[in-house]
């Protein structure tokens, strides 16, 4: 079962990117951030072209900010909107939605910014992961969570640690919150796969930035144990990052293994791994 989450800063902006995308890597389940569109919208810009491509559809939205969906061609089941007992700014945003899809318990998460330490928006935003790792607590063994975290996990995580000091993303608060979700019992499936890789997800939009590969990781995939022992592949699609009309994001894929049960869906043979960024290790590239 391949499992990607990306992105996509605008789901408008990116159907020229992202339909092809679908097509050329065939995910099984893909968790959406950043759509920036209401629910009826989204259905009446993708819904047909997902329904043709055998993807079910769970989106939780609003116009024109945040907004997170799950697409599964292996079931959509239970679906939640938003985390139980987060917080709002000054109401609940569209931040989170879950479901079970091929006998995983997968959320789609939009972190928050943050926007700059000590701020109101920073104190929600840890408010807001205090929240997710409640909800993760209590949910079920197999379970994934997804999305953009807008934290950098440590500072090989990001292109130049001094070039972030005083601002959100990497702040000691942020990790610790950061630190406590993956207490719950997740692995940083990609940092396990490529322990002394250079590895990045999202670039500004800046001249030069993504060509220069001065990013930083912040898209994250965790996954409790009896998921994480299934991955057999784990890798961020830099190819999605390339030519005209990119998300200033990269999506990130993981391939698992059947679950004993074989409830978890087909297995897709993954690419040769693609490279993840330069600098300590060298990795071949996606096709």
């Amino acid at each position: 079962m391949r499992v990607a989450t990306w992105n996509v800063n605008s789901v408008k902006q990116r159907v020229p990117r992202m339909l092809p995308w679908l097509d050329q890597r065939q995910p099984e389940v893909v968790c959406l951030q950043e759509t920036k569109l209401a629910d009826d919208a989204f259905a009446g810009l993708l819904g047909g072209e997902l329904a043709r491509r055998g993807y079910a559809t769970a989106h939780h939205g609003e116009a024109q900010w945040n907004g997170v969906a799950i697409l599964s061609r292996v079931g959509l089941d239970d679906v939640v909107v938003g985390i139980p007992g987060a917080p709002g700014f000054p109401y609940p945003e569209a931040r989170a939605v879950s479901a079970t899809c091929g006998g995983v318990r997968l959320h789609s998460v939009y972190v928050p910014n943050g926007r700059v330490p000590d701020s109101e928006h920073y104190r929600y935003k840890l408010a807001w992961l205090a929240a997710l790792a409640e909800a993760v607590s209590a949910g079920p063994e197999s379970t994934m969570v997804c999305g953009d975290m807008n934290i950098a996990p440590t500072d090989a995580d990001v292109f130049d640690p001094d070039a972030y000091i005083g601002q959100t993303h990497v702040t000691p608060a942020e990790r610790r919150a950061l630190a406590d979700l993956e207490g719950r019992g997740l692995h940083d499936v990609v940092r396990d796969r490529w322990p002394d890789a250079r590895i990045f997800t999202y670039w500004d939009y800046r001249a030069g930035m993504f060509h220069q590969d001065m990013g930083m990781r912040i898209d994250l995939v965790l996954a409790t144990a009896p998921v994480a022992s299934r991955v057999r592949a784990a890798w961020v699609d830099r190819q999605a990052r390339k030519g005209s009309g990119p998300s200033d994001h990269a999506p990130v894929i993981v391939d698992l293994d059947v679950a004993p049960d074989g409830d978890a869906g087909p297995v897709v043979p993954p690419p040769s791994a693609p490279a993840v960024g330069r600098g300590r290790k060298k990795l071949p590239q996606a096709p």
